[in-house]
């Protein structure tokens, strides 16, 4: 067993957090874009159906009319959303391919961690967004019928610092902390493991 190759995963994904404000000024090309999209390919997919597909949102004016639809940090309350000069340098949009089936079992969090990961390894920043107007983004950026968009990945390199906390009392509510830095509470493993 080659437990350096275990330590470097579990560094990446410690690394792997979601990342709220973006250098906006830094972008990111459409190849490395389209890569991140084939790191799915490799991922398991329930009954092998594979029915994810991505819409890829990097062009500013696109980028501009999508970003009003989407709500981004459930537990801030007070902030909605990164301002101009730290908004991601793109968007991936994950879509269910409703003519291939109505449901993709676990895919869609197998292919948003695969592309996650993939982005961090290379100094990226990701957010996964579930919380957006879905009718309009699909309207917004034409999509058609049978593509049902399910999240919304925002991608850019990170403005801001991210980090694991222990999670204490039961709360598990991420903040910002002193620095305002983002602070994720994380449950410790004992709590995890049924005796």
């Amino acid at each position: 067993m080659n437990y350096q190759e275990l330590n470097s995963f579990e560094h990446l994904l410690l690394a792997d957090r979601s990342v709220r404000r973006f250098k906006s000024d830094i972008e990111i090309t459409r190849e490395l874009l389209e890569r991140l999209v084939g790191l799915t390919r490799y991922c398991a997919s329930g009954r092998n159906l594979q029915p994810l597909r991505y819409r890829i949102v990097d062009c500013p004016k696109e980028k501009d009319a999508i970003f009003p639809l989407l709500k981004w940090a459930g537990y801030y309350t007070e902030w909605d959303g990164p301002e101009l000069s730290q908004r991601p340098a793109a968007y991936l949009i994950q879509c269910l391919d409703t003519d291939l089936t109505e449901s993709c079992l676990c895919d869609d969090g197998l292919n948003l961690q695969a592309i996650t990961l993939g982005a961090t390894a290379l100094g990226l920043g990701a957010c996964i967004i579930k919380a957006f107007n879905a009718p309009a983004l699909a309207e917004v950026l034409d999509l058609p019928e049978q593509l049902k968009p399910l999240y919304v990945l925002a991608l850019g390199v990170p403005a801001e610092e991210t980090k694991i906390v222990p999670m204490t009392d039961g709360d598990y509510k991420y903040f910002r902390d002193e620095a305002d830095a983002q602070c994720v509470p994380k449950r410790s493993l004992e709590e995890l493991i049924i005796k």
